[in-house]
């Protein structure tokens, strides 16, 4: 992979820290429903689903952002 200029270091950390934070109010409000008692199951199972993508998308912009170095 090329290395990314400033710019787009700069936009892939952004996005980055924005997606960490979606993903700890998506599981926070998770937590909640959940306690509840009263939660729709099905709400909670696309909100599950959308923090895993989420996830998904964390890993992604870390493995750009601080790839592997092999020694």
């Amino acid at each position: 992979m090329l290395p990314l200029n400033r710019e787009q270091e700069a936009a892939f950390g952004l996005e980055l820290a924005a997606k960490r934070q979606e993903h700890a109010d998506l599981d926070a409000a998770i937590h909640t429903l959940a306690s509840s008692g009263f939660a729709d199951q099905m709400l909670i199972q696309r909100l599950k689903k959308r923090k895993l993508s989420l996830k998904d998308r964390i890993v992604q912009l870390e493995n750009i952002l601080l790839p592997d170095i092999i020694a």
